[in-house]
């Protein structure tokens, strides 16, 4: 079955429809590619299902393991290159407030988001900078 179906709208942008909950996503090209940026750009939810990703995998460990994320903040900061122009970098910091861990915890949130679906299926030239604020 098909995950979702986009349809132009005109302008440079997109309506993503997620098929099995109706969800929608608008997409708008960036000012810097003669968009609007009115809205997440395509490079822009690459880079932001990373990040969501990463807290997704940690999240299902730590409901495993009793530990307490809830309130968790991931902050993503998208880097391109010019020629040709493509996501360089992605930098995913992680916010955990006041919330302590063991070393062993810390450990196994760290290794959840470096083993996430996406973090794994990107090209390995995009550099993935990880930063957890415990």
């Amino acid at each position: 079955m098909a995950t979702s179906k986009i349809i132009y709208l005109g302008n440079l942008r997109t309506e993503a429809i997620h098929i099995k909950s109706g969800t929608k996503i608008i997409t708008d090209a960036p000012i810097d590619n003669q968009g609007k940026g009115e809205a997440f750009s395509p490079t822009d939810l690459v880079a932001t299902a990373l990040g969501s990703c990463m807290l997704t995998i940690i999240g299902i460990k730590a409901r495993d393991n009793n530990m307490d994320i809830e309130g968790t903040t991931v902050t993503i900061t998208k880097i391109m290159s010019a020629e040709p122009r493509k996501i360089s970098e992605v930098v995913v910091e992680f916010n955990f407030g006041d919330k302590k861990f063991s070393e062993k915890e810390k450990i196994i949130i760290m290794n959840c988001a470096k083993s996430c679906p996406v973090a794994l299926s990107l090209d390995p030239a995009i550099q993935q900078s990880l930063t957890f604020n415990f």
